[in-house]
C-alpha cells in the first residue's frame, strides 16, 4: 500500500560481502551509532515511548537488518514469502506461528523499517486490545523506536507512527510525529492530510484548514478531513489566488 512517499517502491540493492575482520569492525560502528542515536531518542521522544534498552537493537538480527527503502527484491522475499505474507498482512493468521504478531516481528527484526509491517502491528494491538500483542515480542512504540534509531532519515516510519497514534488518540504525540515527517518529506499532500487529522482532534481547526488546504492543493483525493472540517463549521474554500504550500522546515 503507498502512503505517498514512495516508501514501497522496489529499490534494486544487493547486501555487500564482508570478511571477518571487516564485519567485526562494522558491528562495532554500528553499535555506536546506535548508541548515540538511541540517546537522542530517548530525548527527544515522548516520555511515553522513549523505552530505552528495552527496545532492543535493531541491529541485532540473524539476518540482516535491512533498510526496507533499499532491501534487493531477494531480500524482500525471505522475510515476505514466508513471514509477512497476504493473510498476516490482512490480520487473518500467522504463517509461521500460532499469533500473526510472531511473523510480523520476525520481519521487523530483518527489516526494521518495513512500513506495512508496523502498520499492521499497530492495527493488530488496537484490535486485540492488547501491547505488545501475543508473541509481538515488544511494544508497538518499542518496534517504532527501533525503526527511528535505525533509518533516523526515513519519513514514511514517522507518518505511520503518526497514523497508529492518531488512532491511539494521541493527538499531540501524532502531530509530532507528522511534523517531524514534514521536514523530511517536503510538501508531501499524505502527511499534510493526517497532520490536519491530527488538528481537527485537537480543535485547532485553522492549522487544520491550512492543512487540508495544502493537502488537497498538493492533489490528496479522500473528502474525509473537509467533511469533518464541515462538520465542525471550520470549513472555508481556499483562496482562488495559489500559494505555494508552507516551508516545514
Amino acid at each position: 500500500m503507498d502512503l505517498g512517499l514512495g516508501g514501497y517502491a522496489q529499490v534494486p540493492g544487493t547486501p555487500d560481502v564482508f570478511n571477518e575482520r571487516v564485519l567485526s569492525q562494522m558491528n562495532s560502528v554500528r553499535t555506536l551509532r546506535y548508541c548515540f542515536a538511541l540517546a537522542f531518542l530517548v530525548t527527544s521522544l515522548p516520555a511515553a515511548f522513549a523505552q530505552g534498552s528495552i527496545c532492543g537493537s535493531p541491529y541485532d538480527a540473524s539476518t540482516g537488518p535491512w533498510d526496507y527503502r533499499t532491501a534487493s527484491v531477494e531480500q524482500r522475499k525471505i522475510v515476505e514469502n514466508r513471514h509477512f505474507t497476504a493473510n498476516v498482512r490482512m490480520m487473518r493468521r500467522g504463517n509461521t506461528t500460532k499469533n500473526l504478531a510472531g511473523d510480523i516481528a520476525y520481519t521487523l527484526r530483518v527489516l526494521p523499517n518495513h512500513h506495512q509491517a508496523l502498520m499492521t502491528m499497530g492495527n493488530w494491538s488496537l484490535k486485540t486490545k492488547s501491547n505488545p500483542p501475543p508473541d509481538g515480542q515488544y511494544t508497538v512504540e518499542c518496534w517504532f523506536e527501533r525503526a527511528m534509531v535505525f533509518a533516523p532519515d526515513d519519513a514514511m516510519v514517522k507518518v505511520v507512527f503518526g497514523t497508529y497514534l492518531l488512532k491511539r488518540g494521541q493527538s499531540q504525540e501524532a502531530v509530532e510525529q507528522l511534523e517531524a515527517a514534514l521536514k523530511q518529506a517536503g510538501a508531501n499532500a499524505n502527511v499534510y492530510y493526517n497532520l490536519g487529522l491530527a488538528y481537527v482532534s485537537l480543535k485547532e481547526y485553522d492549522k487544520a484548514l491550512d492543512s487540508a488546504h495544502t493537502a488537497y492543493r498538493l492533489g490528496f483525493p479522500l473528502p474525509g478531513l473537509r467533511n469533518m472540517l464541515k462538520r465542525a463549521g471550520a470549513w472555508r474554500e481556499p483562496s482562488s489566488t495559489p500559494v505555494a504550500p508552507p516551508d516545514p522546515k
